[in-house]
C-alpha cells in the first residue's frame, strides 16, 4: 500500500546546486594548483580556509553542565553528544534528525497536539527539558541545526543543575560562536519530493580580540505524506569582544520563522496503527503551523586570576505559535449521512480501546478534530556563577557557585472548528458533515517565577579518584487563570532541595569508573497549563542510580561508555476519583547503555549506541488502569549505528541504521505502534579543502510501518517516518 517517492529535482533547487559548484569549480582548481596534495596533507581531515575542519565522530568533551567543557571522562552520567562532523555526514538537519543517535530517545506529542519538539528520554517527557548553551529553551517550536556545532544529552535527572524537571535527563544545545579565524561557508542541498535548503555560516575576525559570526538558513521541504509542506527561516548573529583577555562578552540572538504543517498521525484500529497507505493525511490543506521565535542573550565572562572566573548570562526568549490543525479525533462508521463513532470507552489519559472491529477499512470513517490556538511563551532568565579551585594538590576543590532568576509567562488561547468526516482509506472523500463542538474556547494565562541558588564541588583526592557532590534549592511559584476550563484559578509555590552526588575511579588516563545518585522534581504547573484536580498536589519527585565505566583505547581514538541504571518516580500523580488526584503512583525505569565513537582504524569511523529500558507502572490507581503497563512511548529495546569510511582521501562512503522495538501510544499499552528500523547511506567526494560534495540516501527499506511520531490523545496515533529520499548536497568554504 506504499506509494513510493517520486525521484525528481525542483528545476530551482537544481539550479541552486549547478550555480554554487560552478562558482567554488574555479576556486578549488587554483587552490589545488597552488597548493598540490602530499601523503601527510591526505593524512589530514578535510581543512577550511583559515580554520581546521575537523571531521572525527569522537566527542572530547561536553559543556552540558552549565556551559562549562568537562572531559566526558569526568562526568558520572551517561553523556551522548553528536557533534558537527556526525550531523553533516547523516545529512540531518534538525534537532529530532540529530537525536535519531541516542538511544532511549522516543518522538512523543504533547498537549494533545505536534507543536514542536516533544521528547520522551529514559521513559519520561522532556518537552521542557531542552536547553541552549545551558540556558532553559521551553518553547514549543520545531529547532533546526544550522545555528549549532553540536547537541548534548545528559542521562539522569539533574534538577541540581537545571531547576524543575529533567527527570529522564536534559538535551543541550551548543550554539556556534565567533572565533579569531575568519571561514565562509555555504551549503546548498536539493533533494526528492522537491526539497531544497540552504544555509551559511560566515565568521569575520573584527580586531585580535573580537570577531562577528552568522549562521543562515532557508528550506522549502515538502513532506513525503500528502500536500505536506515546510517553508522555514532563521538567522543567528553574534558577537565576542575581549577574546583572550580577562573580560570577554558575547551578544548574539536566534530569529526563527516557521511556516509548517502540522501531523496528527493515522488513528488505530484494531489496537494497531490503521494499516492505510502511508501518506493519507487526516488534515485540511490550509492546516498550518506559525512559529516565530527570537531568543536575544548576553554573556559576559570575566577571570579574576588563574583560578577563578565569574560568568554572567542574562537571557531574553519569546515564542510565538499560531495553529490551525487538523486530525483524527474518533473512527466509526457513516450512514445515511449520520456519523456514529465506535463505543471507545476512554481512560482518564485519554485512550480508549483501540477500535475493535471486524469490518473492511474501506467502510470506515474518521471524525475530524480541531487542534487550533495562539500560543505567546516568553521567559527571561538570568544566571549568575562563580567557578575556581581551591585547596591542596591531594584535597582540591573544583568549585561552582550559582543564582539563577527568571520569570516565564504563558498564555495559550484555544479555539474549536466544525469538521467533516472522511473515510479512512481516502482522506479526501467526505462522507458526513461536521457536528458543532460542545466544549467552548478556553485561554490560559500563566506565569512562574523561579528563584534558585546552587553549588557543586568536585574533590579530587589523588589522581586516581574524585567525589562530585552538589545541591540546588529552587523556588517555583506559578498561578494559571482559564476562561471556561475549571478550575478558573490555580497558583503553588514549590520548594525543593535537589541533590547530586558521585565518585570517579580512574586508575589510568584510559579509564574511567563511576557511580552516581541525583534527584529532580515536577511540580504540577511545571508547562504552565491546565492541571485539573492537580493544582494543590506537592512536585512529584524523582531519584536516579547510575553505575558506569568509560574508556578510551587505540591511543584515545575511540571512546566506548557502558552504563547501568534506575530512575523512579515514587510518588507520581494518580486519579482515584474523578478530577481527585493523590500522590500514590509509582513508575520504575531499569535499563543499561552501551556506546562507541571514533575512530577503529585511521580511515574507518564509527558511531553506535544501545539502550535497553525495562520500564513498569509499579503503582496505579483502578482509575487510571495502568498499573502494571509499559508507559507510554518507550521501547525496551533502541539502537543506532552509524560508520563512515575514507575509500581514499578524497572518496569516503558511510551508512547506518536506527531501531526500536514495540512502543505503546498511551499508558493503557492498548494501542501498539510496532517496531521501527530505518537504513541510511552516505557517498561523499571531498574535491578540496573548499569543496565537498554528498549525496544520502534516507529510509533506503522504505517500510510503510514506520512510525515516528507517537500521539497518546484521542485513543492513541502515530505519524510514519518519511519515505526513501535522496539528498544532494554540495559544501563551499572560502
Amino acid at each position: 500500500m506504499s506509494a513510493r517517492q517520486r525521484f525528481n529535482l525542483k528545476p530551482l533547487s537544481a539550479a541552486v546546486l549547478a550555480a554554487v559548484a560552478a562558482l567554488a569549480a574555479p576556486q578549488a582548481a587554483q587552490a589545488q594548483a597552488a597548493a598540490p596534495a602530499t601523503p601527510t596533507d591526505q593524512a589530514l581531515p578535510q581543512v577550511n580556509v583559515g580554520t581546521t575542519r575537523d571531521d572525527s565522530l569522537k566527542p572530547e568533551a561536553a559543556t552540558v553542565l552549565k556551559g562549562q567543557p568537562q572531559a566526558l571522562r569526568d562526568i558520572p552520567q551517561t553523556v551522548n553528544v553528536i557533534n558537527r562532523a556526525l550531523m553533516d555526514s547523516q545529512g540531518a538537519t534538525s534537532l529530532t534528525d540529530a537525536l535519531r543517535n541516542v538511544p532511549g530517545i522516543t518522538i512523543g506529542a504533547a498537549e494533545g497536539g505536534t507543536i514542536g519538539n516533544n521528547i520522551n528520554l529514559r521513559g519520561f517527557s522532556a518537552r521542557t527539558d531542552i536547553f541552549v548553551d545551558g540556558v532553559r529553551d521551553r518553547g514549543q517550536y520545531f529547532r533546526d541545526l544550522f545555528s549549532l556545532d553540536s547537541v548534548e544529552v545528559l542521562k539522569g535527572p539533574s534538577s541540581m543543575l537545571f531547576g524543575r524537571g529533567s527527570t529522564g535527563g536534559v538535551i543541550n544545545q551548543v550554539a556556534k560562536v565567533p572565533s579569531l579565524q575568519s571561514f565562509n561557508e555555504i551549503t546548498a542541498t536539493a533533494g526528492t519530493n522537491s526539497s531544497y535548503r540552504v544555509t551559511g555560516d560566515f565568521n569575520k575576525a573584527l580586531s585580535d580580540t573580537s570577531a562577528g559570526r552568522v549562521a543562515v538558513m532557508y528550506q522549502d521541504v515538502p513532506s513525503t505524506r500528502n500536500v505536506m509542506e515546510n517553508k522555514d527561516f532563521g538567522i543567528a548573529p553574534s558577537l565576542t569582544t575581549g577574546i583572550g583577555t580577562p573580560t570577554e562578552v558575547t551578544l548574539s540572538a536566534l530569529l526563527i520563522h516557521n511556516k509548517d504543517m502540522p501531523d496528527y498521525g493515522i488513528p488505530p484500529i484494531n489496537g494497531k496503527i490503521a494499516q492505510v497507505n502511508e501518506k493519507n493525511y487526516y488534515g485540511i490543506n490550509s492546516d498550518r503551523t506559525v512559529q516565530d521565535v527570537i531568543e536575544l542573550s548576553a554573556k559576559v565572562k570575566q577571570k579574576l586570576n588563574d583560578k577563578w572566573t565569574l560568568r554572567n548570562t542574562t537571557s531574553f526568549n519569546r515564542y510565538n505559535i499560531d495553529v490551525i490543525a487538523t486530525g483524527p479525533n474518533s473512527v466509526g462508521t457513516v450512514a445515511g449521512g449520520v456519523y456514529t463513532a465506535f463505543p471507545n470507552v476512554a481512560f482518564v489519559s485519554g485512550n480508549g480501546n483501540g477500535n475493535p472491529t471486524n469490518l473492511p477499512l474501506s467502510s470506515l470513517a474518521v471524525s475530524l478534530g480541531a487542534h487550533d490556538r495562539k500560543i505567546e511563551d516568553q521567559s527571561i532568565f538570568n544566571t549568575l556563577e562563580l567557578s575556581g579551585e581551591i585547596g591542596p594538590e591531594g584535597f582540591k576543590h573544583a568549585l561552582l557557585m550559582g543564582l539563577e532568576v527568571g520569570r516565564d509567562s504563558y498564555t495559550n488561547a484555544a479555539s474549536t472548528r466544525v469538521l467533516p468526516v472522511v473515510s479512512l482509506t481516502d482522506p479526501t472523500n467526505i462522507l458526513a458533515n461536521g457536528t458543532p463542538s460542545a466544549t467552548a474556547p478556553n485561554t490560559a494565562n500563566a506565569s512562574a517565577v523561579t528563584i534558585a541558588p546552587y553549588i557543586n564541588d568536585t574533590i579530587t583526592l589523588n589522581k586516581w579518584v574524585k567525589l562530585v557532590g552538589g545541591l540546588r534549592f529552587d523556588t517555583f511559584k506559578a498561578s494559571i487563570n482559564n476562561t471556561v476550563t475549571v478550575p478558573s484559578t490555580a497558583s503553588q509555590t514549590n520548594h525543593f532541595t535537589s541533590v547530586r552526588t558521585g565518585v570517579i575511579f580512574q586508575p589510568t588516563e584510559a579509564q574511567s569508573y563511576y557511580a552516581s545518585y541525583g534527584t529532580s522534581f515536577n511540580p504540577s504547573l511545571e508547562s504552565l497549563t491546565v492541571t485539573s484536580g492537580q493544582q494543590n498536589l506537592a512536585p512529584e519527585t524523582n531519584k536516579s542510580f547510575e553505575v558506569g565505566g568509560k574508556w578510551d583505547p587505540f591511543n584515545g581514538n575511540l571512546s566506548i561508555n557502558t552504563a547501568v541504571f534506575q530512575v523512579e518516580k515514587s510518588n507520581a500523580r494518580s486519579q482515584v476519583s474523578t478530577g481527585v488526584y493523590t500522590l500514590t503512583g509509582d513508575i520504575r525505569v531499569r535499563g543499561a547503555e552501551l556506546g562507541v565513537a571514533g575512530r577503529i582504524t585511521k580511515n574507518w569511523q564509527v558511531y553506535a549506541n544501545y539502550a535497553l529500558l525495562n520500564a513498569k507502572i509499579i503503582n496505579a490507581s483502578a482509575l487510571d488502569g495502568t498499573q502494571g503497563k509499559v508507559p507510554a512511548n518507550v521501547p525496551r529495546h533502541s539502537a543506532s549505528l552509524w560508520s563512515t569510511y575514507k575509500i581514499t582521501p578524497k572518496y569516503e562512503i558511510g551508512g547506518g541504521a536506527t531501531y526500536m522495538s514495540n512502543r505503546y501510544a498511551s499508558n493503557t499499552d492498548v494501542v501498539s505502534v510496532g517496531n521501527f528500523v530505518r537504513f541510511d547511506a552516505m557517498a561523499a567526494y571531498h574535491y578540496s579543502k573548499s569543496l565537498d560534495f554528498r549525496l544520502n540516501l534516507l529510509n533506503i527499506a522504505n517500510r510503510d510501518d514506520n512510525y515516528d511520531l507517537v500521539i497518546a490523545s484521542d485513543g492513541g496515533r502515530a505519524a510514519p517516518t518519511m519515505s526513501r529520499t535522496l539528498l544532494a548536497t554540495v559544501a563551499y568554504r572560502f
